[in-house]
């Protein structure tokens, strides 16, 4: 059974990623990516555009399913070698978060619906990941109910 996730990072280094195949989560971290699976829908979730800034971006930027094979070290120089996960990214928009928030089981009726984003990684329903997909105009096999 897949399980389905949200991961917070900004949009600009969302776009490297979905660049080039992967994800990473908790500034490299590879503990949290351990607990996602080959086959786990993964979502992503900007506050902002670029790290640091607060711009109210605030919109999901990017869904895909975790490909098979485990964790690894990615290298960026300077001795940084984030852990990261392969990932198969799908054609989407981006879209913001607040037209879905009385609708995603992880936030209705939450006035701190937040809190939970500052994780960093969190698992959601199928269903949330239902809907952000289809807000994003995404085409996952996942998506098709």
């Amino acid at each position: 059974m897949s399980a389905f996730w949200v991961a917070v990072a900004s949009a600009e280094h969302v776009r490297i990623g979905r660049k080039s195949g992967f994800m990473q989560v908790n500034h490299g971290k590879a503990a949290p990516l351990r607990r996602i699976k080959p086959g786990d829908g993964i979502v992503y979730y900007s506050p902002s555009t670029v790290f640091g800034e607060k711009d109210g971006l605030q919109s999901f930027t990017a869904v895909g399913t975790v490909r098979q094979g485990e964790v690894y070290e990615g290298v960026m120089g300077g001795g940084f070698t984030p852990a990261r996960r392969d990932v198969d990214w799908c054609d989407a928009k981006e879209a913001p978060i607040k037209p879905l928030l009385d609708r995603l089981d992880f936030a209705a009726n939450r006035p701190n619906w937040g809190y939970q984003l500052r994780f960093g990684l969190f698992e959601i329903s199928q269903r949330d990941f239902h809907l952000i997909g289809a807000a994003m105009g995404a085409t996952l096999p996942e998506l098709a109910t």
